[in-house]
């Protein structure tokens, strides 16, 4: 196996349960939040279904820089949309991986805010890394639609609320 498969396998596992959990996502508590310094359930999930159209940007760019790029996340109004871009989202990772070789993989890619340097990685571990910003956040939500009182999935075997998976 490649390791353009082995990243083709992982999106399309972590997709599954990435769009059971959005699809939970209740519309009319998009503006609830845990905390002050919390996002926004609506927040979180847009982040959550935009995460896998970091793979194209990876592969197509040598760098984020956010002092050159102004971020205005996606406006979803309803859980429908939500699905909607994330599909969108997914779709782009998966046309991207399907054109990309090993050797794509191997130049560095640089994450920065002007002259601040975050980091400086190899676009195989950036990849990864929006594998991992996608698996965490995708927790995040699960805590927040569980103090919602949302049933939550199993996501790597049951879950509470989902004991015969």
């Amino acid at each position: 196996m490649t390791f353009i498969e082995s990243l083709q396998a992982e999106l399309e596992k972590e997709a599954i349960t990435t769009r059971k959990m959005l699809a939970l996502v209740p519309a009319d508590k998009f503006e609830w939040q845990p905390h002050p310094k919390s996002m926004t359930l609506k927040r979180l999930a847009t982040h959550v279904a935009e995460l896998p159209g970091w793979v194209e940007m990876v592969l197509t760019t040598e760098e984020l820089d956010f002092a050159n790029n102004a971020y205005a996340p996606r406006v979803v109004d309803n859980t429908k949309d939500l699905l909607g871009y994330f599909d969108e989202s997914l779709e782009k990772a998966r046309k991207s991986l399907w054109k990309a070789m090993d050797a794509d993989l191997l130049p560095n890619w640089t994450l920065r805010n002007g002259e601040q340097v975050y980091s400086v990685e190899p676009k195989h571990d950036v990849i990864r890394m929006a594998y991992s910003q996608t698996i965490h956040h995708r927790a995040q939500l699960g805590v927040f639609l569980r103090l919602l009182d949302v049933p939550i999935p199993g996501s790597y075997g049951p879950s509470a609320d989902d004991p015969h998976m």
